[in-house]
């Protein structure tokens, strides 16, 4: 049997409630201009967006630009980012994309998403992330908690997370794919939660297909 699916008017109302309780959404991760962003979305795999923050604070005091982090090199790169999860992974994966960002496209981030995705370490979300947040594009990273509110709302059902971000291009109305990512993924980690979400918390539970609700919360 096919998979409950919200009707057009119904997802255009989601995000109107999305856009009116939040109207200009921030992602969560610090940085200082493209290449930053790009770093740090790059570390955030199987990381927290904290755990990013305390450790590209200090990194990114000393290397902003692809041509500072080849500087600092990968043996004092890796100090800086220990505490991230598969950290000897990343820290060589930054320093190949920083060395190719300067030999094919002159230390800049390009905008565009195939580019993008040749870096080493930078994957289609990570690509799309930056899209959206450096550049504006209307792209829709999908992550567990995008999948995860995907699914369970009924907003866009899909068994893999490109099946989910192609059915949100779909579906979610031209005025607010803008910001679409940042509403569904802050939804999905403070509302929409895996274990236990918090419906009565929820801006869009009378519109929700997931059942049952969740009466109380913790």
């Amino acid at each position: 049997m096919a998979p409950r699916r919200l009707k057009p008017d119904q997802i255009a109302e989601v995000f109107r409630r999305f856009r009116k309780a939040d109207p200009d959404p921030e992602g969560e991760l610090d940085y200082l201009n493209p290449y930053t962003l790009l770093v740090a979305v790059a570390l955030s795999a199987q990381a927290t967006d904290v755990s990013v923050n305390r450790a590209t604070g200090p990194l990114f005091k000393i290397a902003d630009t692809p041509e500072k982090m080849l500087a600092l090199g990968e043996e004092k790169l890796i100090s800086h980012i220990r505490a991230i999860g598969l950290y000897r992974t990343k820290a060589k994966n930054v320093i190949a994309l920083s060395k190719m960002l300067i030999d094919k496209h002159g230390g800049e981030v390009p905008r565009q998403r195939a580019s993008l995705e040749e870096l080493p370490g930078v994957g289609r979300k990570t690509a799309n992330v930056v899209l959206n947040i450096a550049f504006g594009e209307p792209t829709i990273a999908v992550d567990t908690h995008i999948f995860r509110v995907g699914n369970r709302t009924g907003l866009a059902p899909g068994k893999t997370p490109l099946d989910v971000e192609l059915k949100l291009e779909k579906v979610v109305p031209p005025e607010y794919k803008r910001h679409a990512h940042r509403w569904l993924i802050l939804h999905g980690r403070y509302i929409c939660k895996a274990r236990k979400p918090e419906c009565p918390r929820c801006l869009i539970a009378d519109l929700c297909l997931f059942k049952p609700k969740t009466a109380s919360v913790p």
